[in-house]
């Protein structure tokens, strides 16, 4: 069985995402997706912020197509931490509560192009925290020209948050995280996928490692290319930090069936054939952890 953790749609055609590109897959592809490849649920995470989409996308979208799919799509919110009037003071807890009354099992992901110590981002953290949501967020390396929580090297900033929120479950996620797995990496490469083997030392690690509420959502081709890149490093993480990764794909349209659709989920099969992984390793990072984080029923 496998629990995506990490995919985007929209019921709305609208306009494409950029020229020449292709939108997001509607529900009903999407789900002829995972049927043609075996994936069971999914959980969609709404495109709010502005720096992330070229659309703004309601939470009400993503919790209708959930009702429209029970037991298929999961409904994330996604609070835009300058909503209502761009202060750290803002009370987002009266909209947490009501979004988790219609279902929403968690917020992301967090795309704003704001350092993760950044006031109102912090102030996120609070309000997400005592509502007990798990929260999944996109990394950038650089303010403007981008989306997602700025960081630097090593990742300062968001292990700062990591200790000061122990009970807000982090799900983390793209390039300037996954990147992170290597101790080698660089200013230069830590936005992108660096290749070959995998040095000891790497942030990414340590924090999956240390801290009981960092979790590595291994969707896109950064969670993918971390695992893959150096596959005995892969097999030994994947194995070492069993209970604390997720499955995910990242599919954000038709043509991703192609790519992200199935890469990280042949990887984990081929493990598993091949006795690099155990079938309780496989098991647990394709829809066990999942399950157990989101409170989900499968059989």
């Amino acid at each position: 069985m496998f629990i995506d953790i990490h995919v985007h749609t929209t019921v709305w055609p609208g306009p494409a995402r950029a020229a020449n590109a292709e939108n997001y897959a509607r529900p009903e592809q999407l789900i002829e997706m995972y049927d043609a490849v075996g994936i069971a649920m999914a959980v969609m995470l709404p495109s709010t912020n502005p720096e992330g989409t070229h659309v703004i996308q309601s939470n009400e979208e993503i919790i209708e197509i959930a009702r429209q799919h029970p037991g298929r799509l999961i409904a994330f919110c996604n609070l835009d931490p300058r909503l209502l009037n761009n202060s750290p003071a803002t009370d987002f807890a009266y909209l947490l509560d009501y979004y988790k009354g219609e279902g929403c099992k968690g917020v992301g992901e967090v795309c704003c192009n704001l350092y993760f110590d950044d006031p109102v981002v912090v102030h996120l953290f609070d309000q997400v925290e005592k509502a007990g949501l798990p929260l999944d967020f996109h990394v950038a390396t650089r303010l403007g020209g981008t989306y997602g929580l700025i960081d630097d090297l090593r990742l300062p900033r968001f292990e700062k948050q990591v200790q000061t929120h122990p009970k807000l479950t982090f799900l983390c996620h793209s390039q300037a995280f996954w990147s992170e797995v290597s101790g080698d990496v660089t200013e230069q490469t830590r936005g992108g996928y660096p290749k070959g083997r995998v040095v000891e030392g790497g942030k990414a690690v340590e924090l999956i490692r240390e801290y009981d509420n960092v979790f590595g959502d291994l969707s896109a081709g950064s969670g993918y290319n971390a695992v893959s890149r150096d596959p005995e490093f892969g097999y030994w993480f994947l194995t070492e930090c069993q209970d604390k990764l997720l499955f995910g794909t990242d599919v954000c349209a038709p043509k991703n069936r192609d790519n992200v659709l199935i890469l990280l989920k042949k990887f984990l099969e081929d493990a598993r054939s091949n006795g690099r992984i155990s079938q309780a390793v496989f098991d647990k990072i394709t829809h066990q952890n999942a399950a157990r984080l989101l409170g989900l029923r499968i059989s």
